[in-house]
């Protein structure tokens, strides 16, 4: 909790860079705690963001009571395919279907709600330069500098916090998306349904998530197949009829996922999100893990805010780093075993969550958040999954 602070010279408690869902929940948090917090936005908001955009059971269950954010589409119905072919739907039994938003909209009322804690919100204004000191000194694209106690870096997967922290990953892919206008015909086709189509290089899938008369389209695959990416986003709009209308979005850009060994913390700095690079090795989700991340690193800033010296300030920090390795991390070591099954026999995967229904129902229970990957895989009904598969193999 930040203790309660003079007017003197303006020093923040906490000071958050970038405004996505981890920045927006640990300013909001941090704020709740009583903290002086300030938001650093480069954009302005509401800005657009490449992202697909579906809000899992984890996702949900970390978003704060009543967010103002419009529901595209409540999604229950999973179409698989491997490369167009073997395809089949599968309807979710869950009490968290998937729900379709906006990034723009998800990341405004998100920021609403942190301003509506108490956090002062600057968008148009990016990270500059940070110095770590006894105070935090951030150099802003303005040319200012602002003083805080703690600083939270959540400022996407190129952040400059987390080179000051040291962030290593061990995965970088490229995703390519669309946002495309359909017929009131094609809407109709997706509506409460999404696709997933396992594709033809390694590690690679496409997605169509329905929105209205929006459908958000695209494909991810390892960094360095940047055309071989480029021809399978051309084939995969194609093969779903989406390759007639002029997108209103038209973007790429890098997911990176953490080294298990890569550091969270450094002195006053705490890293969340993709900063930190907390996505999902198989899915490439991120948006539960930026959520929750976040609302860890409000704690914890709230924590180094209020530290009696620099040794309770770096306590404070690792603690946020263990128990983000401890819960987080243990989902993506887990959801690594599932990629490198991937890498080498998608079909193996696909013929698992389309033949096998013990399988299936696993998935629906992680998607809905009833459970975790880690708690999955420990689970007797996974074994008896991993044993299906096996005899499939």
């Amino acid at each position: 909790m930040c203790p309660a602070r003079g007017g003197g010279g303006r020093v923040w408690d906490v000071v958050v860079v970038g405004a996505g869902p981890a920045g927006a929940s640990a300013a909001r948090v941090a704020a709740e705690a009583g903290c002086r917090t300030l938001i650093l936005e480069r954009a302005a908001i509401p800005r657009y963001k490449t992202c697909g955009g579906g809000l899992i059971g984890h996702a949900q269950a970390a978003l704060p009571p009543g967010l103002a954010v419009e529901e595209r589409d409540v999604t229950r119905a999973f179409t698989f395919n491997w490369v167009g072919r073997k395809e089949r739907t599968l309807t979710s039994a869950g009490e968290r279907p998937i729900l379709m938003v906006f990034r723009s909209e998800l990341d405004a009322a998100l920021t609403e709600a942190a301003a509506g804690a108490g956090a002062e919100v600057r968008d148009g204004v990016g990270l500059a330069g940070l110095r770590d000191e006894e105070l935090i000194s951030v150099r802003t694209s303005g040319g200012d500098t602002v003083r805080t106690r703690a600083l939270v870096g959540a400022d996407g997967s190129a952040s400059r916090v987390a080179r000051h922290v040291g962030v290593r990953c061990a995965q970088t892919d490229l995703a390519l998306e669309v946002e495309v206008p359909v017929t009131r015909h094609t809407a109709a086709r997706w509506r409460g349904r999404m696709l997933i189509e396992w594709g033809p290089l390694p590690g690679s899938f496409g997605w169509v998530f329905p929105k209205g008369d929006i459908c958000t389209a695209g494909v991810v695959a390892a960094r360095g197949q940047g055309e071989a990416t480029r021809a399978y986003m051309r084939d995969f709009l194609a093969r779903y009829e989406l390759d007639g209308a002029t997108p209103l979005h038209d973007t790429g850009h890098l997911t990176r996922c953490r080294h298990p060994d890569s550091p969270l913390a450094r002195g006053r700095v705490l890293v969340a999100g993709d900063a930190a690079g907390l996505c999902d090795p198989w899915s490439r989700e991120g948006i539960s893990f930026a959520l929750r991340s976040g609302v860890m690193a409000g704690r914890a800033a709230a924590r180094i805010a209020g530290a009696a010296d620099g040794a309770a300030a770096e306590r404070a920090g690792a603690d946020y780093a263990r128990a983000v390795t401890a819960t987080l991390g243990a989902e993506l070591d887990a959801s690594r075993r599932v990629m490198d099954l991937f890498l080498r026999r998608p079909g193996l995967i696909h013929g698992g969550l389309t033949r096998v229904p013990p399988v299936w129902r696993l998935f629906d229970q992680y998607i809905n958040g009833e459970t975790t990957i880690p708690a999955l895989l420990h689970r007797p009904a996974a074994r008896l999954a991993l044993g299906a598969l096996g005899r499939l193999a």
